[in-house]
């Protein structure tokens, strides 16, 4: 049998290759998808090997993770619970689909994933793969009797990686547990399990790794112009934008012009600096139970909030309108795994038609947690001054105030109706 394992070197995955590798007495190739963990991913090949694995796929995906997952969401205008910027949930469809690629390229005859049995991700990947591959078995090791009967909790864990000679660095304090990726780091577990505690308190700021916090962050603003097209940022207009490029190892540009991954990690530079992105909610779980999360995604609320604002200038009202209705089940459908469902991809198709003229620039000052609008513009701009001004001299054949006594009239009919109908007391 051959199994292809979601694996990210901590200690869970770690255990979970060494368990199939002996349970099942399969060969077991570990796949990390790169998304940007960052230092995360330094000697995870050797770790694997000498875990067990016959060998270790590290692919990097940050592009295509920005290109065709980040962007979409943004584009939608997704958050879920109106909170929740998806980090975690967003990235998972693209693990699983190229999971299941390197499976058929291997012909294995299953994949195997270390979430939990009571959390989200476990349904994310496996409502994945049943829409790319239903043939191919999916192991859950933490939904197996036998794996919770030998590992009920860490300290069981941590003897048997010792024992195994299994080369993680770990020990029983763990506060809370993480997540990383080009989108955001969400922290949950441990001492977050009790909702009053105070995850901003200074006891807990060498939590954050993404940010600084509001009241650490500068104290000046700094200006910088996003450029869209059809709706996704691409460019960035800012003075330290090459100092920025450099530090990234990345050759000097003559213009703004970006890709996505590129405007994600200059974004997540810019927005962590000036302590932007940080949240902390109870949010509610697909399987039921309420959970604490505390997320630090700066390029995303930077981008999220720049997007809203070039659609306020381009975007027609009840387009808007229509799309805007729409994000709580589209929120919710990525959130619960069903980003491979018909009906997230017909949703998808009326948000890119949505974003057909959402082109333009979009000026922004970070300041101290907060993302300030600074201006906006457009070629493609629906808002008319001369319409809108309360200036005399700025008619317009388009608008006659006039006619507001007919539109008036018009949409009261019914409420007067109603009123001599059911008595005029019955609103009081």
């Amino acid at each position: 049998m051959k199994i292809i394992v979601a694996y990210s070197g901590g200690l869970d995955t770690s255990i979970i290759l060494k368990w199939l590798k002996q349970v099942y007495c399969a060969e077991v190739i570990a796949f990390c998808a790169d998304i940007g963990q960052e230092e995360e991913l330094k000697g995870l090949v050797e770790k694997a090997t000498q875990t067990g694995a016959s060998k270790c796929y590290v692919e990097d995906l940050r592009l295509e993770f920005a290109r065709d997952y980040i962007f979409p969401v943004v584009q939608a205008g997704a958050l879920y619970e109106w909170q929740y910027f998806l980090g975690t949930s967003i990235a998972r469809p693209l693990i699983a689909k190229r999971m299941v690629e390197i499976a058929l390229r291997e012909k294995a005859q299953a994949v195997a994933h270390g979430a939990t049995g009571k959390g989200n991700d476990q349904v994310r990947f496996e409502l994945a793969v049943a829409a790319l591959a239903p043939n191919l078995k999916v192991i859950a090791p933490w939904r197996d009797e036998r794996f919770r009967n030998q590992f009920p909790g860490r300290a069981e864990l941590i003897a048997y990686a010792k024992r195994e000679e299994i080369p993680v660095t770990v020990s029983l304090e763990r506060p809370y547990s993480t997540d990383r990726n080009l989108l955001h780091i969400s922290y949950e577990g441990g001492i977050l399990e009790d909702p009053w505690i105070d995850a901003s308190a200074d006891s807990n700021r060498n939590m954050f790794r993404l940010s600084t916090s509001p009241q650490d962050a500068p104290d000046y603003t700094e200006t910088l112009e996003l450029l869209f097209e059809k709706g996704n940022c691409i460019g960035l207009a800012y003075s330290g934008l090459q100092d920025i490029l450099s530090f990234m190892g990345h050759e000097e540009k003559n213009d703004t012009t970006l890709n996505p991954l590129l405007v994600m990690r200059v974004l997540n530079r810019l927005g962590g600096k000036h302590g932007i992105g940080r949240v902390d909610m109870v949010e509610n779980r697909f399987v039921g139970m309420k959970s604490r999360g505390v997320y630090e995604t700066p390029g995303g609320a930077i981008l999220h909030f720049a997007h809203r604002q070039i659609e306020s200038l381009t975007m027609d009202r009840e387009v808007m309108h229509l799309r805007d209705s729409l994000i709580p089940q589209y929120s919710t459908l990525i959130y619960n795994g069903f980003w491979f469902s018909p009906e997230r991809k017909a949703i998808q198709a009326l948000i890119t038609e949505s974003q057909t003229h959402v082109s333009g620039t979009v000026r922004l000052k970070l300041y101290k947690g907060n993302v300030i609008t600074a201006g906006r513009k457009s070629a493609l701009c629906l808002y008319n001054s001369r319409i809108a001004t309360m200036e005399s001299g700025g008619s317009d054949d388009a608008y006659n105030q006039s006619d507001a006594d007919g539109f008036i009239r018009l949409h009261a009919l019914r409420l007067r109706i109603a009123s001599k109908v059911y008595g005029k007391d019955s609103h009081l």
